[in-house]
């Protein structure tokens, strides 16, 4: 049966009703929707070294000093000291006699050497500072800082001592042949011996390490030094030189006419000391690491006439008369 007139009119129309609806949400998505906003331009990568920020790294200097003090870069020749001169690991610093010498690290560490000290750079950055007592006596100054940490370590030369801290004072003497003492003013000091025992010397006490043993259990600071000299008996010397001896504290210093005198791992000392003819003033001071000392003093004369004897007979003859 054929199709009715009005349903072949309606065919055409339905089917482009159906494009319509199908080609609607493709005019939306063309000519009606927004334009997107561009997305930005990609920045271009950091370098690694920009991206992490470097920490400024501290420097030991030769702050300041008096006197005859040298420098030696690592095996090089001893050059003068100059102020503000940069220390690196392997630099040595000595003063000589009656001399001093300050060696800063930043703001943390503050290193004062005094005389006749001799004292070499190990190690140095943020975090740690670490330098050799070779001989001598050192103090040092510790300062803590807010969300900063730095340790310090001075380690005696010859010895197995090793004194650190993060923050306080102490002093440490080295006779150079590895006794040392360490005496605390200001915070805690681990003191370290032979096989690694250690003690905590806190302030206002010392501790004692001798070559071969452990710190000795720490004590109050002495207000005063021992000092004991064997002094000549005679009145007068017939010779231009003394042997000066003694005995003190294990770990002082000795002076003897502004001369430092080594001490055993005992305190006993020797010196044979230069006279000159006449009156002369011989002076011993031992000093030790609280800052304390003693003096002793003797007034020695030296008299190197010729002594002329005679036999009687060579004055009054052999029969005891008149001279010829």
């Amino acid at each position: 049966m054929a199709a009715s007139p009005t349903r072949k009119r309606q065919a055409p129309f339905l089917v482009g009703l159906v494009l319509i609806l199908a080609a609607l949400p493709v005019g939306w998505f063309v000519f009606l929707r927004e334009t997107p906003a561009p997305l930005p331009p990609t920045a271009p990568p950091r370098a690694t070294t920009a991206a992490v920020e470097q920490k400024k790294a501290v420097e030991m200097v030769l702050s300041s000093f008096d006197g005859t003090v040298e420098v030696r870069h690592g095996e090089g020749a001893w050059e003068p000291a100059q102020k503000n001169m940069p220390l690196r690991p392997t630099d040595v610093v000595r003063t000589g006699r009656g001399s001093w010498a300050v060696l800063l690290n930043g703001e943390s560490v503050e290193l004062r050497m005094e005389p006749d000290s001799e004292i070499s750079v190990e190690e140095i950055s943020n975090e740690l500072s670490k330098v050799m007592l070779a001989s001598g006596l050192a103090t040092a100054t510790v300062r803590g800082r807010p969300n900063v940490r730095h340790t310090f370590i001075l380690k005696a030369k010859n010895g197995d001592a090793e004194a650190s801290t993060s923050q306080g004072t102490f002093t440490m003497s080295n006779n150079g042949a590895g006794t040392v003492s360490v005496g605390t003013r200001e915070g805690d000091v681990k003191l370290t011996g032979k096989e690694g025992k250690y003690v905590i010397v806190r302030a206002g006490q010392r501790s004692i390490v001798r070559p071969g043993h452990a710190p000795t259990e720490p004590d109050p600071i002495p207000s005063t030094v021992f000092l004991k000299m064997e002094w000549p008996k005679a009145k007068k010397l017939r010779q231009r030189e003394v042997t000066v001896v003694g005995h003190t504290d294990p770990g002082s210093r000795v002076i003897v006419d502004d001369v430092i005198v080594p001490t055993d791992a005992d305190g006993g000392f020797t010196l044979n000391v230069p006279l000159n003819e006449g009156s002369n003033t011989v002076q011993v001071r031992a000093v030790g690491v609280g800052g304390a000392h003693l003096d002793s003093q003797r007034e020695l004369v030296v008299d190197t006439t010729p002594v002329i004897k005679f036999r009687p007979e060579e004055i009054w003859g052999p029969d005891g008369g008149t001279p010829p």
